[in-house]
C-alpha cells in the first residue's frame, strides 16, 4: 500500500511515457485508490514488445483513447491487435507545428499560456459527453488505461474529474496533473529543439508543452461558476453515480 507521500512515478515501460498509475490516493472516507486499476498516460501506440506483455498483466478492460484521428499512426497496430482499443476523440486538435506557429508567430508567451487557458476552460463546457462516457466507464468498473498524445491536457482535466470523484482533495489533484511536467521533460526537449529549428523561440512554445496549475484550475473555476460545483456537475450536468465509482476503486 503506498503512503500519502508516494510519488506516482512511471510503471517502468521502454515506449510509454506518462504513463501512470492512480492508485495509492487518498480519497473518499479515509479509503485509497486501489493499485492497477485506472491508468493515465500519453499514447501507448508505440509500445515496445515488452510493453504490450507488461500492459497485459494489468488486465485491462479497455484502452480509451482521446485522440483525433489526425494524431494516430499506422504504425500502432501491434498495440491496436492487442488491446480493446477504444476511441472517444476529444476533438480539440494536436500541438503540431501547423497549429503551434499561428499561436507563437505574436511572439509574446502571454499569448500562449493564454491559448492553453481558453482551451481547458472548453473542457468542461463541449465535451460533456466524452468525460460522460469516461466516468461511465468507471461506474462500471472497469480497469482502463485512458489516454491523449502527451498524456497532459484532455488526459488531465479527465484525471481531475476521476480524481474528485472518488474524493480525492485539490491538492493531490493538482499535484499529480503537474507530474506530467516530470515525465514529459525529456520529449519536451526534443520537441522545443526540433522548434527552435524553425525559429520559434522555446519560451514561446513551453507553455503548450507543459502544464500549470492555473490551465487546470482554469477548467475547474468554469465548473464552479457554470454549474455549481464539481460535485453537481459530476452528479446532476454528467449523471454520473459517484457512490458506485467509489465502491468500484476504493479499498
Amino acid at each position: 500500500m503506498l503512503n500519502s507521500t508516494h510519488s506516482h512515478g512511471d510503471l517502468g515501460f521502454e515506449a510509454l511515457r506518462n504513463t501512470r498509475d492512480l492508485g495509492g490516493y487518498q480519497a473518499a472516507d479515509g479509503r485509497r485508490i486501489a493499485m492497477g486499476r485506472l491508468l493515465r498516460g500519453a499514447n501507448p501506440g508505440m509500445a515496445s514488445a515488452a510493453d504490450i506483455d507488461k500492459l497485459k498483466n494489468y488486465r485491462l478492460d479497455l484502452v480509451l483513447d482521446f485522440r483525433t484521428e489526425a494524431e494516430k499512426h499506422a504504425a500502432e497496430t501491434a498495440f491496436a491487435s492487442s488491446f480493446n482499443w477504444i476511441s472517444d476523440p476529444v476533438m480539440v486538435g494536436n500541438l503540431s507545428p501547423e497549429v503551434l506557429q499561428p499561436i507563437v508567430k505574436s511572439g509574446d508567451p502571454e499569448n500562449s499560456r493564454q491559448f492553453m487557458i481558453d482551451f481547458y476552460r472548453a473542457f468542461p463546457v463541449r465535451y460533456q459527453s466524452q468525460f460522460r462516457r469516461f466516468l461511465q466507464r468507471a461506474e462500471q468498473n472497469q480497469t482502463m488505461l485512458y489516454h491523449c498524445t502527451a498524456g497532459k491536457d484532455r488526459t488531465g482535466f479527465a484525471s481531475a474529474l476521476l480524481l474528485s470523484a472518488l474524493g480525492v482533495g485539490h491538492a493531490a489533484i493538482i499535484a499529480n496533473y503537474l507530474e506530467s511536467n516530470r515525465h514529459n521533460a525529456m520529449p519536451n526537449a526534443q520537441v522545443l529543439a526540433q522548434v527552435f529549428k524553425v525559429e520559434l523561440p522555446p519560451q514561446l512554445v513551453a507553455p503548450l508543452m507543459t502544464v500549470e496549475a492555473a490551465y487546470l484550475d482554469a477548467a475547474l473555476a468554469v465548473i464552479d461558476e457554470q454549474y455549481g460545483g464539481m460535485d453537481r456537475y459530476l452528479r446532476q450536468v454528467l449523471g454520473i453515480d459517484v457512490e458506485r465509482i467509489r465502491n468500484n476503486y476504493l479499498e
